[in-house]
């Protein structure tokens, strides 16, 4: 129209037929570049809905409850009048309650009544710009298009969903307070039982600094201060220092979020978090309950994934927590109180322990009698100075102290030792002394008692070399072979 209006002051008319007759082109157009096979052929039905019908208009952010009219109905990917008992199926209709899958938070779920019929929707997606597209399956009676029905949300579920979606905003705002307003959200998940969102973040986040962003966010909670909507263009919205997240297309206007008062710094007494978001939220923010942050993790090169619970799983959360201490408390007999301690004391008393049991193994193995129950000497072989031993109860870390320990009770010479673990697995180490490393290479010789074991290669330095072998009982084998190549130099 405006178009026609501007040239029609220089008396140029418009070719109204040519043009539907373009736009109907390039309509066809965007329908072949979907076209394929499995998901992508089944997007394509979609278009010719959204053409006919137009966009679904959404009710969902003041009701959870509304009346419609079926549109469409597709099953097995194809525009059908009807369905009946048991058949899975999409239905459009003119407006819906239900949230359509879209900014990390998942489709609502629930129920669509109609005379004689009714269908179990198992999600909701948004499908062709501004579709939104009820996936169900029909539990009674036959369903038809142009038919009126009621649309009733899972109301439990689309309260844990508004919690979590809130509780986002909240976390995301801390993590800026707490680690710097370079943090950004990169993407989130917003489901029934928990939530997840990922940000820029170069380092991993401190357990202090998790705390202080659940205290933070757990004080706006308290606040229950009411959560409020506005709708303004991205322009002004951003002008007033609301976030646009990564990921999101935003129209001409927006939806403005914005809850809670800060109590610290700059944000004493302004809006503590205002962020433009399409997404259901809570209606004060005391609904949230309680938020517990979880787990920080690494996903990415500089992006942290932050993993959350909110109200009642966060609760029951925290009470499972509570009885694995009081459990563990009862164990060790102490107050709940008196187990990080306790905890502390046994695992520094377990080192100790280790570390003597480690060098009883080293003087069992390098002192009184060999596996076959002969007293233990040191031989000679062409000449050299020769110890060689099969030990068990000692790991593969701890051979090469013990091999270190066998060359200074040699003084010259070489030593073996080959370990079994328990899978029957071996590793063997030899070692060199330092006057014999020009003749001999602690790494060739570990690469022979390596092939007598089963196993092949090994590596380290001329004078310790290590490797393994999946048959730890050819150990003595081992030994000999070391020998045997000795003798043979």
């Amino acid at each position: 129209d405006l178009t026609q209006d501007a040239l029609r002051q220089r008396n140029i008319s418009v070719d109204l037929a040519g043009f539907a007759n373009a736009m109907e082109q390039q309509k066809a157009e965007a329908r072949k570049s979907w076209a394929g096979s499995g998901e992508a052929a089944t997007e394509t039905v979609w278009f010719p809905v959204r053409e006919k019908n137009g966009a679904t208009e959404f009710l969902g952010y003041e009701t959870e409850q509304a009346e419609g009219l079926i549109q469409a109905l597709v099953r097995d990917g194809k525009t059908v009048d009807s369905a009946a008992k048991g058949d899975a199926v999409a239905v459009v209709v003119n407006q819906t309650p239900f949230y359509g899958e879209s900014g990390g938070q998942m489709g609502d779920t629930g129920l669509i009544l109609g005379e004689g019929f009714s269908i179990e929707i198992s999600d909701t997606q948004k499908k062709a710009d501004g579709l939104f597209v009820h996936l169900g399956k029909v539990i009674s009676g036959t369903v038809n298009t142009g038919g009126t029905v009621e649309l009733k949300v899972d109301h439990a579920r689309r309260s844990r969903l508004r919690a979590n979606h809130s509780a986002t905003h909240l976390i995301h705002e801390a993590l800026r307070e707490v680690l710097g307003t370079h943090v950004a959200q990169k993407g989130s998940l917003v489901a029934p039982e928990r939530l997840r969102f990922d940000i820029s973040h170069n380092k991993p986040i401190s357990p202090d600094e998790l705390e202080e962003v659940e205290r933070m966010a757990n004080e706006i909670v308290v606040q229950n201060s009411p959560v409020s909507t506005r709708l303004m263009s991205v322009d002004d919205a951003i002008a007033e220092g609301a976030m646009a997240l990564f990921g999101e297309k935003y129209g001409d206007e927006v939806r403005v979020v914005s809850m809670g008062t800060g109590l610290h710094g700059a944000k004493a007494n302004r809006p503590y978090s205002v962020e433009l978001c399409g997404g259901t939220h809570v209606r004060a923010t005391g609904d949230i309950g309680l938020v517990r942050v979880v787990s920080d993790s690494a996903v990415a090169a500089g992006v942290r994934r932050i993993e959350a619970l909110t109200g009642e799983a966060a609760r029951k959360h925290l009470d499972e927590q509570d009885k694995r201490l009081k459990a563990v408390a009862a164990t060790l007999k102490i107050s709940p109180a008196d187990v990080p301690a306790r905890v502390e004391a046994l695992l520094d008393e377990r080192k100790k322990l280790e570390k003597e049991l480690t060098e009883a193994r080293k003087k069992l193995a390098l002192g009184d009698r060999s596996p076959s129950g002969v007293p233990a000497e040191n031989e000679t072989i062409a000449g050299i100075g020769f110890l060689g031993k099969a030990v068990s109860g000692v790991s593969p870390k701890d051979l090469k102290p013990l091999a270190d320990a066998g060359k200074k009770s040699l003084g010259s010479g070489i030593v073996v030792f080959v370990g079994a673990g328990e899978d029957n697995k071996a590793s063997v180490v030899v070692g060199v002394t330092d006057d014999l490393t020009a003749r001999f290479s602690a790494v060739d010789l570990v690469r022979v008692a390596s092939a007598a074991l089963g196993g092949q290669g090994g590596g380290g330095r001329p004078d310790m070399a290590q490797a393994g072998g999946p048959d730890a009982s050819k150990a003595e084998e081992a030994i000999a072979a070391v020998k045997a190549a000795l003798e043979a130099a």
